[in-house]
């Protein structure tokens, strides 16, 4: 039985690529730390197949644990790749303190490597993110703009990690796909503008603050056609070794203001809605950019929903899942 590793896979991606995982009759060996994820996503409600699913419930950057998830994964089958959605997904924690980004976001990729390295498994699987470009405006970002100049200290360590992948490539190795995420919604939802308002108007029902003057405006795509994605980029035979690939919707994406009305629209119709000042909801936040995913677009991909259809349906999901 051909056998995954997956690094944070007890949160809001990894339950999701499980269940696609599963489907190919694969054994899926789980490697969290519980810090936003949570066991109670990887039961039978969320689709999974408990004969197919180990968890190690530990911290990724200690060399004990993942000793161990390796060696329970060999049990099981050849393990033949690893997925790191192992990271800190506060950016505002890692502004105030850059031990957490360090530890969480950068450790995570060294001590995985030296893992596969030991146990010489060749192809890995990165959750990436655009926050490694840094802030170009309004110009659209595609994966050979540079110089990358990241704004936050998880933009930062997101960059240092895919430098360590790519030194990986060049000594042991076989593949790397380092998948540069945007915003990703959809459920089990453990973090994200989203959440935070919908979590917002259960408390306050007349009113909803919001971080910024609302004309943030980014790309967001639901977490199926993330995995979809993902997917088909590891099916390509590609002659290369490492693969930067942008996923994302084909359009401009949808503003903080329309997210906002859209969940108190939902939620919690008489709220008034308050806004902050500037365009930036916190030190490090991006507040506006453009997202090429013309490279993906190339392996005839293009997701079911725009920016708009997935925070929408991601919206009613949310608030559902919060019973509302």
């Amino acid at each position: 039985m051909k056998v995954s590793i997956i690094a944070g896979g007890a949160g809001f991606i990894g339950s999701n690529l499980i269940q696609a995982l599963q489907a190919e009759e694969r054994h899926v060996i789980v490697v969290d730390n519980m810090c936003r994820g949570s066991k109670t996503y990887l039961g039978a409600e969320s689709g999974i197949d408990a004969a197919l699913i180990s968890v190690v419930e530990g911290d990724c950057t200690e060399s004990d644990v993942l000793k161990g998830a390796f060696s329970l994964a060999r049990e099981f089958g050849d393990i033949d790749e690893v997925w790191h959605l192992a990271a800190n997904s506060d950016i505002p924690a890692g502004i105030v303190d850059a031990n957490v980004d360090l530890r969480d976001t950068f450790l995570t990729t060294f001590a995985l490597l030296e893992e596969m390295k030991c146990y010489k498994v060749g192809t890995l699987h990165f959750a990436s993110s655009s926050a490694i470009y840094g802030d170009f405006g309004g110009e659209p970002i595609y994966e050979e703009i540079g110089p990358l100049l990241p704004i936050s200290n998880y933009g930062a360590m997101k960059l240092a990690s895919e430098a360590l992948i790519s030194a990986a490539v060049e000594s042991y190795l076989n593949r790397a796909n380092i998948f540069r995420f945007p915003n990703v919604v959809g459920i089990p939802a453990t973090h994200g503008v989203i959440l935070d308002f919908v979590r917002k108007l259960i408390d306050t029902p007349k009113s909803l603050m919001v971080l910024g003057n609302g004309s943030q405006q980014k790309a967001y795509l639901h977490v199926s056609d993330l995995i979809e994605a993902m997917l088909l980029v590891r099916s390509i035979k590609l002659s290369k070794k490492i693969e930067l690939v942008n996923i994302g919707p084909i359009d401009d994406g949808v503003t903080v203001r329309s997210i906002a009305e859209w969940v108190v629209k939902r939620v919690s119709p008489d709220a008034t809605i308050k806004y902050g000042e500037g365009n930036k909801g916190w030190v490090g936040d991006v507040s506006k950019f453009s997202y090429s995913t013309k490279h993906l677009q190339s392996y005839g991909w293009a997701p079911k929903l725009d920016s708009a259809g997935a925070v929408t349906r991601a919206i009613d999901e949310i608030a559902l899942q919060l019973g509302q």
